[in-house]
Formats: structure tokens, C-alpha cells, sequence
């Protein structure tokens, strides 16, 4: 076993400190900014250690059920992973953990916003849907940015049905590992000109964000604004992220 595939194994194998984590976060403030602004921050979610695991693991693997690289497909510049089932034990943690604390957001969501449908409190019985939908590949990925790569903006939508908040865990250290490679959101408004916040994260931190739309409180009551996400272009070094999407795809 490499020494890198050996720090994949302790570290991206231990879900247990980061679960311990989630717990501690301050949900409600969470709540609060998801609703001011369609994102929030969780400081700190993985450790170094952590993060240096799952950035050594990127490359071929049995661990990967796919590779994309985006310039061919008009996505932007750099690459991505997705992960294979049985996720790593840490990112199958997280997406176990992280989903309760959200689904309650999400469906106060759907009900400002008069959709329909509930989702369940637990994450195996969503992905029971998603899989009686046809959707049964799984959506958690690593990405890789070199300088000049770009993620254009985009959602992550993989079929009918998508669970309305997403996850991205920056596993790099600004200003040590690489420069530029901000993460951008956008967010537009009916008859409005596009909004544009860009989210400052160290090497740890996640944000949590809107996948598709989220409510707006207006004078008139609430209305649904479109959000995007990408990242801007990196000047130098490289970025990795790791992404937990809580829906499978087709």
C-alpha cells in the first residue's frame, strides 16, 4: 500500500471526529444564513489531516465510478471524481449526519415556496426514493483545479428528483496551496440583475448552499430566486474540494 493510499485509509476512513463536528455546529445561526442569503459556512467541518487524505486519494481507483474532465464537455477547466458505492466511510458519515440537520430547512423551503412533496428525516429512506425514481448512482465527488482551471456556473441536478441543498468542503489552503479559485455563487432575481456573493473559506471549512432555488421574502410575501455556483480561475497552485450532494443520479 502507498503511503498515500495508507493516509486515505486513516483519515478519509474515520468518520467519528467529523461527526462529532457536525453535532457542534450552530444549526440555528446556520439556518438564519441560509435563509438571509441561500448559503452558510461550517468552519472547521474536517481537520488537515483529513483533508491532505482525501486530496492524496484523487486519481484511478476502484474507489471512482467516473471521471470527468470539463474542458470536454464545456463544463470550464480541471477535473472531478465521483465517488463508487460503498462511499469512503468519512463521506458516507457526513452525508448520513449532515442530511437531518438540513431536510427540516428544505422543507420549510418547499412550503414558503408552495411546492409539493416532504422530505423524509432520514437520508436512507431519501436515497429509497431516489433509487425507486431510477436514480442510482451516487453524487459525491472530488475535484481537482490546476492554475488557469475554472468551474463555470452551474447546478448540480442529476434527474426528477434533487434535495435542495448541497455541501463543498475546501480540502486546499488559500494563499498556501493556490491562489485565486474562489467559490462564487449567483443568484437570480425575477426582474432583477443577478447577485453575486463570493464565499471565503480556509482549508476545513464547508459552506452549505442552495442547489436550484430557495424562498426570498419580498413586500409581497415569498418569491423563488435561481441559484448557480462555480469557481473562479485559479492564478496558481492547485485546489481540491470535496463534494457531498445528498441525491443519487441517473
Amino acid at each position: 500500500m502507498t503511503q498515500e493510499a495508507d493516509a486515505t485509509t486513516r483519515y478519509a476512513g474515520r468518520p467519528e471526529p467529523a461527526l462529532t463536528r457536525v453535532s457542534t455546529i450552530d444549526w440555528e445561526r446556520v439556518r438564519g444564513d441560509l435563509d438571509a442569503a441561500g448559503f452558510a459556512l461550517l468552519p472547521g467541518l474536517l481537520a488537515d489531516a483529513e483533508c491532505d487524505a482525501f486530496a492524496a486519494g484523487y486519481g484511478p481507483g476502484a474507489q471512482f465510478r467516473s471521471h470527468v474532465v470539463m474542458a470536454r464537455h464545456g463544463f470550464g477547466r480541471g477535473e472531478y471524481r465521483y465517488y463508487s458505492y460503498p462511499l469512503p466511510p468519512l463521506v458516507q458519515g457526513l452525508r448520513t449526519a449532515l442530511y437531518p440537520r438540513l431536510a427540516g430547512i428544505a422543507n420549510r423551503w418547499n412550503a414558503r415556496m408552495g411546492m409539493a412533496g416532504v422530505y423524509p428525516d432520514d437520508h436512507a429512506a431519501w436515497l429509497d426514493a431516489c433509487h425507486a425514481a431510477g436514480q442510482t448512482r451516487p453524487t459525491p465527488l472530488l475535484l481537482r483545479y490546476g492554475e488557469g482551471d475554472y468551474n463555470c456556473l452551474h447546478q448540480d441536478l442529476y434527474g426528477d428528483l434533487a434535495f435542495p441543498l448541497q455541501v463543498a468542503v475546501l480540502l486546499s489552503a488559500p494563499g498556501e496551496d493556490f491562489t485565486g479559485g474562489e467559490f462564487v455563487l449567483t443568484e437570480q432575481r425575477p426582474r432583477m440583475q443577478t447577485r453575486v456573493e463570493v464565499v471565503p473559506l480556509a482549508k476545513g471549512d464547508a459552506v452549505v448552499f442552495a442547489v436550484n432555488e430557495r424562498p426570498s421574502k419580498g413586500v409581497r410575501g415569498d418569491y423563488r430566486v435561481k441559484m448557480r455556483h462555480g469557481v473562479s480561475r485559479l492564478r496558481s497552485g492547485h485546489r481540491h474540494t470535496l463534494g457531498i450532494i445528498f441525491h443519487d443520479a441517473r
